[in-house]
């Protein structure tokens, strides 16, 4: 065995320690081939210990292929040549030593290159013989469909057909790297060996590669069996057995957190695993400038054993992975850091740290500094610490693997070979070229990146309480500020993030330190004394504290009013967006008028910048109108681009332009001719301009881009030339503005909008060419469309059928109960005659109502028959279309429910949190204690975790998205269903995502219950006394009503094939969705109309009641 130098002899080191990982080839070059190698790395031994780094990660370093940057290995007990030798691996180890280096190397278990003898022997081998088990094989691909296929972009299944086996073989990553069968002891056998092999020569640790995918079993997923756990403590006690305990097994595990710690054991497994879930959320905070992702996730987190340490990271040399998030959590992810779908591989993002953060020093600095302060042993991916540049147009992950920059010189510094010949090529995008991104330049100036990261990595390491202490967060009043506390033995820290980017107050709950001083550790400046419970502090944009706590001291608002601006521009009214005057617009105008006047798309909040895009003019012999793109940045929200037409009207025709709303007016002009600059929203003439435009398809030029007409190639015809007699306006709201052609057309323009596809405009579209939902939503006709010269478009406006109507779904139903409230009222029908098993609803089983009531709810069972049968046939023509991908069924999967799940996690104990925020400002009725908070959180969170345990044999459909009562219309004996836009506050992308068809049914099914409420509390004109003996009949309407709509729905869905197989996962995503719905309305009560929060708890315990029986009759 190798003679270690002075290291520590702490057996535990992996908890204290600060790991740099790199690999060989990309680190430096030591004989000029243009590839790195051992002999270069040994050189560079000296930097790595000068940054502050205890331990050293080496990617893949044996013979391979390279098919896979060397995770598919040839040789486990060799050297790559083109890396060196092995003498030159042991001078690297022994030099490594020297300095305090601890190294850990690769240990790929899961599967060799197809090119390894072993794999060679088995394919040679007849079946039955030894060799043939060394892998898994099959006859037939169906075995282990439950599992997952990884590697998506590049694998279509797990098997591969070997034409020399004649057989099929096992891979759960590129089919070029065949899994071995750990079901046989020879493998065992043959790994052990391996790992005896390098910690004899004196490796300190393995990184043990896929270790989650060891073992197939057939009805799993194929991923955390129990023989790989039993295998793991076998190989564990192995190496504490031969090798005295002070060697480090970590495990790469990319699962959820209750998953992943399973891999420490009772601390008999592995001493280290990755905390993969955590990574994607420091993002995400930073982004969302909210500390509830991270918050969320460590509260997840089951506490370890107490020999195990999680491994934290923010990049490495794979894709920044969103594996472990919900769908809306990486379409969040994709939108913010992978705008560019090229730079997206996998589920993940294949970008470096200083690009995924756009070169901003302070947010690399904060993400840094919550990698050293959060639990956990610190990751540093080379050149990181320099800020390096990526290209991810190279293909695979190569974009984040390319030589490390050391200086100016030619080839960075890396290698003297001919530039042509390097391995990679270096970075010379401009912002991140190697002549300005290098070591020597950073070590250079002492205000560089690489030297802040030197101070905090040496500041961390002379706290043990960062290392070795525990997590305790801090309440605070500001959710842009994540605070907590890290203590061990006597030494306490307090961390202070900022995650906005602009300057906050924050005050913290620190009773438990009363009397205490701050003390920051970087500058020894004392802090006031924590003299009260409530401890404020301002922080700067992206700031951040380390206060060490020794034993014996604002959100911007904008209150200025908006007072209308008078302008002078000379004798044309369209100056006023060009030149100085657009400048003033930008920085004055219309930054008052967007937040005053919300009418416009704005969203409610500060606003910090406004920027006109675009402008577009629409011109007539009559009228002439500006078309404006608008981004607006928010100092607590995302932006927004909103689009907005604006005219002008003279004095004395204002009036009838605004239809007396003169809060669309944005500017006074003076001059020439008097008169208003405003909001076209009302105007009729703009809306003639628009009918132009669509109807005569004419196009419109503009700077960046041009405005066209884009028809349905079914429908579209109907409206070619077609000039409006009569143009009415429909709807003027916030988010969009309807307008009615004739009472033959319809257009709604979109007031904010995105790039991308629209959902309605698809939804319509395809709904409209399906024969069984085409009677049941408005016929589209086409949209107007806006394209960049750069190929992005952004859907303006759509048009469709106008639907005559008599009224909505809602009103009806709204009629119904309240005749079936005054019906009771009249009888003083004694809720005793209710139905004890109510609440066991979803089920083809009649409810009989008490026969006074059969007439009113005969009647309107009817009408729930119609909706349901109407709703199935939109889900069907929604489904089913694997040639379109935007309609493919997508199955479901446990992963995918425990992504659900993740969601309504977050949803409930956000709601919660703003719950037991302020007690007093919540009705008697409605206030909790802490304890009863809690129960009622627990006793929700319960039974969502019913995803957990279930499995759902359903699959995901596009969907309507925002399903109630309101959104159908009545046209003689039947419904038109309209407004397929989705959640209206949501992201265009995130409104595409596809989900559960029973969502839609369920919205429904909760509309029904609002409704019932409404016509109880708000129509009746009756005593408070007598409108709470009624409330117990809400829950028979809903039984019934719900009753025969849901089981309409699912007979009309039967042949769809999307539904669940079987009654209770049905009933059980019906309940589920419910609950989301109800929770997310609390939500939306608390912050609008906290009055309202006892009727919205009480819906919640309703359907926390609903029953969901495990063997009811067959669907």
């Amino acid at each position: 065995m190798t003679q270690k130098g002075p290291l520590d002899q702490n057996t535990q080191w992996y908890k204290d320690a600060i790991i740099y990982q790199l690999h060989v080839k990309s680190f430096f070059d030591g004989n000029g081939d243009g590839i790195g190698d051992f002999k270069g790395l040994t050189q560079k031994l000296d930097y790595i210990e000068g940054l502050g780094a205890t331990a050293i990660w080496l990617l893949p370093f044996y013979p391979s292929p390279q098919r896979d940057d060397g995770y598919d290995i040839a040789d486990y007990f060799g050297i790559n040549p083109a890396f060196g030798s092995l003498r030159d691996f042991k001078v690297f180890l022994r030099e490594a030593h020297q300095r305090g280096l601890r190294v850990i190397t690769e240990l790929v278990l899961n599967h060799t290159s197809d090119q390894h003898a072993w794999f060679q022997h088995s394919r040679h081998a007849k079946a039955g013989l030894p060799w043939r088990d060394f892998y898994v094989w099959s006859d037939t691909p169906d075995k282990y469909r439950d599992a997952r296929i990884i590697f998506k972009d590049f694998e279509s299944s797990n098997w591969t057909w070997d034409p020399v086996a004649k057989a099929y073989f096992w891979h759960r990553f590129y089919s070029h790297q065949p899994d071995l069968n750990f079901e046989n002891p020879r493998v065992h056998k043959a790994m052990f060996k391996v790992i005896d092999y390098w910690m004899e020569m004196g490796v300190d640790g393995l990184r043990l590669d896929a270790v989650p995918y060891l073992y197939e079993a057939e009805g799993t997923n194929c991923e955390n069996l129990p023989a790989t756990h039993a295998f793991l403590r076998s190989l564990r006690a192995h190496v504490d057995e031969i090798f005295g305990g002070d060697r480090l097994l970590l495990a790469e595990a990319n699962q959820w957190p209750e998953d992943a710690v399973a891999y420490f054991g009772a601390g008999n497994e592995c001493h280290m695993a990755f905390h993969f879930p955590l990574m994607p959320r420091m993002f995400m905070a930073l982004q969302m400038e909210d500390s509830f992702p991270i918050i969320d996730i460590l509260e997840q987190t089951p506490p370890l054993p107490e020999s195990a340490q999680w491994a934290i990271f923010l990049r490495n040399h794979d894709e920044l992975t969103l594996e472990m998030v919900t769908d809306e959590e990486r379409d969040y992810m994709y939108r913010y850091y992978a705008s560019d779908p090229s730079a997206r591989i996998n589920l993940g993002i294949r970008r470096r740290l200083a690009p995924l953060l756009n070169n901003s020093r302070r947010r690399m600095e904060i993400l840094n500094m919550l990698l050293f302060s959060l639990p956990g042993t610190p990751l540093i991916y080379y050149g990181d610490e320099l800020g390096m540049g990526d290209n991810h147009y190279l293909g695979d992950r190569n974009g984040v693997r390319t030589p490390m920059q050391w200086s100016a010189d030619r080839n960075a510094g890396f290698s003297q070979a001919n530039p042509q010949k390097l391995l990679l090529p270096i970075i010379i995008d401009p912002e991140y070229h190697y002549e300005t991104i290098n070591v020597e330049t950073h070590e250079h100036n002492l205000s560089s990146m690489l030297w802040w990261m030197k101070r905090v990595i040496a500041m961390r390491k002379k706290h043990a309480a960062f290392a070795r202490g525990g997590l305790a967060f801090v309440p605070s009043n500001n959710a842009n500020v994540l605070s907590f506390v890290r203590a061990s033995g006597d030494e306490t820290i307090l961390v202070m993030v900022n995650l906005s980017r602009f300057a906050q107050a924050v005050e913290l709950d620190l009773s438990d330190y009363e009397g205490w001083t701050p003390v920051d550790l970087f500058s020894n400046n004392r802090f006031p004394v924590i003299s009260r419970p409530r401890y404020t502090l301002t922080m700067g944009f992206h700031d951040y504290f380390w206060f060490l706590l020794k034993k014996p001291s604002t959100e911007i608002t904008n209150a200025s009013q908006f007072s209308l601006p008078e302008v002078n521009v000379g004798k044309d009214w369209t100056l006023l967006f060009n030149g100085k005057w657009l400048m003033r617009l930008e920085k004055e105008i219309l930054p008052g008028y967007l937040q005053h006047r919300t009418s416009c798309g704005a969203k409610k909040g500060v606003i910090r910048s406004v920027e006109v895009l675009e402008k577009i003019p629409f011109r007539s012999a009559a009228h002439n109108a500006i078309v404006l793109f608008i981004k607006v940045g928010y100092t607590n929200a995302s932006s927004d681009i909103l689009f907005i037409p604006f005219c002008f009207s003279t004095e004395e025709s204002i009036e009838t332009a605004i239809k007396g709303n003169r809060g669309l007016i944005m500017a006074r002009i003076s001059g020439p001719i008097d008169g208003f600059v405003h909001d076209s929203a009302y105007c009729l003439d703009f809306h003639a301009l628009l009918a132009e435009v669509f109807f005569h398809k004419k196009k419109i030029q503009a700077e960046d881009g041009f405005l066209e007409c884009l028809r349905d190639r079914n429908n579209g015809k109907d409206t070619i030339g077609f000039v409006p007699h009569e143009i009415t306006l429909l709807r003027a709201g916030r988010r969009n503005t309807s307008i009615g052609y004739d009472h033959l057309f319809y257009c709604k323009l979109y007031r904010r909008i995105e790039e991308g596809p629209h959902p309605e405009v698809e939804l319509l579209r395809r709904l409209s060419a399906h024969p069984a939902a085409a009677p049941h939503v408005p016929r589209f006709h086409g949209e107007l469309v806006y394209r960049m010269l750069d190929g992005k478009s952004f859907t303006l406006a759509m048009v469709t059928a106008l639907v005559s109507n008599v009224g909505d779904a809602w009103h009806a139903g709204l009629a119904a109960a309240q005749t079936y409230f005054e019906e009771i009222a009249a009888h003083k029908a004694d809720p005793s005659s209710i139905p004890a098993d109510l609440w066991k609803l979803f089920r083809p089983v009649r409810i009989d109502p008490p026969q006074f009531l059969s007439d009113v709810l005969g009647m309107y069972g009817h009408t729930m028959d119609q909706l349901g049968g109407i709703t199935g046939a939109m889900h069907q023509a929604l489904a089913g279309d694997a040639a379109t991908p935007v309609f493919a069924n997508e199955p479901y999967s446990m992963l995918y429910q425990r992504s659900l799940y993740q969601s309504l996690q977050s949803l409930t104990k956000k709601t919660m949190t703003a719950f037991k925020g302020d007690p007093h400002a919540l009705p008697e009725e409605a206030r909790m204690t802490p304890a009863e908070c809690g129960a009622f959180e627990k006793e929700v969170l319960t039974a969502f975790s019913a995803l957990l345990v279930t499995r759902i044999s359903g699959t995901k459909i596009r969907i309507h998205g925002h399903y109630q009562l309101t959104q159908l219309l009545a046209i003689g004996n039947t419904f038109v269903i309209k407004d397929f836009e989705g959640q209206p506050n949501a992201p265009l992308s995130e409104r595409r995502i596809k989900r559960s068809p029973l969502r839609d049914a369920a919205a429904m099914l909760n509309s029904l219950h609002r409704c019932a409420r409404v016509a109880l509390y708000d129509s009746l004109k009756l005593a408070a006394s007598q409108k709470q003996a009624l409330e117990p009949w809400i829950g028979l309407w809903f039984a019934y009503a719900g009753n025969r709509y849901l089981n309409a729905y699912i007979d009309s869905m039967k042949s769809a094939g999307v539904l669940p197989r079987s009654a209770y996962e049905t009933n059980l995503l019906v309940k589920l969705f419910l609950l989301e719905q109800a929770v997310s309305e609390l939500g939306v009560a608390l912050h609008n109309d906290p009055q309202a929060c006892p009727i919205h708890v009480r819906t919640i315990r309703q359907y926390l009641a609903i029953d969901v029986p495990r063997d009811p009759p067959a669907v």
